[in-house]
């Protein structure tokens, strides 16, 4: 995806005003306040809302697959776990104005071009993780007595929660802390007890 720095910064403008005010705050209008720009300005980089939201949804499903395929895979599904976590909740401690797209399902939802993105999201974030679960089952690390899909639901969702309650406490509580935690508690549930 080739993106200019001037539409990576209008995207990481978006991103702030979606998190903190969520679509109906993230007009034209106010992300030109919020840039120090004219409307027209932004409108030179992008069409609409819809193109700018587009945008900020591919740059993070291509950096999230960037980020994830550098992963250091190991020879326990458990570690590479763990570290795909760590990686999720680094880059969103130093980006949390990205944070928005972990909640994308709510994003304009009368764009059929901004669903079909965020199911891109989700079938990036669903390609590395999805490998290891399936992995750690086929090794006996993880319990078999819940399929793949199931246990990416539940595992999915348990961030997806995390993430919420740092986005509503106003991101002030340590998310790799927090994050550490939660991954070790989905380690303890899906882990075979005989492992």
């Amino acid at each position: 995806m080739d993106i200019t720095p001037r539409q990576l910064e209008i995207i990481e403008a978006a991103g702030k005003i979606l998190t903190a005010s969520g679509v109906s705050g993230m007009t034209i209008k106010n992300l030109a306040k919020e840039m120090h720009f004219s409307e027209s300005a932004i409108y030179r980089h992008f069409g609409s809302k819809e193109e700018i939201i587009v945008a900020l949804l591919n740059y993070l499903g291509n950096d999230i697959d960037k980020r994830l395929s550098n992963l250091s895979k190991t020879a326990n599904p458990e570690d590479t776990f763990r570290s795909l976590f760590r990686e999720q909740f680094r880059f969103f401690s130093e980006n949390p104005h990205f944070v928005v797209a972990v909640f994308s399902d709510g994003l304009m939802e009368e764009s059929l071009r901004i669903n079909q993105n965020i199911l891109k999201l989700m079938n990036t974030k669903i390609k590395h993780l999805m490998p290891i679960i399936m992995e750690g089952q086929q090794k006996g690390i993880f319990t078999n007595a819940i399929t793949t899909d199931e246990l990416m639901h539940i595992i999915m969702g348990t961030f997806k929660l995390q993430m919420f309650k740092w986005r509503i406490a106003n991101f002030e509580f340590d998310i790799k802390r927090s994050g550490d935690n939660m991954v070790q508690s989905i380690l303890t549930l899906i882990k075979n007890k005989q492992v």
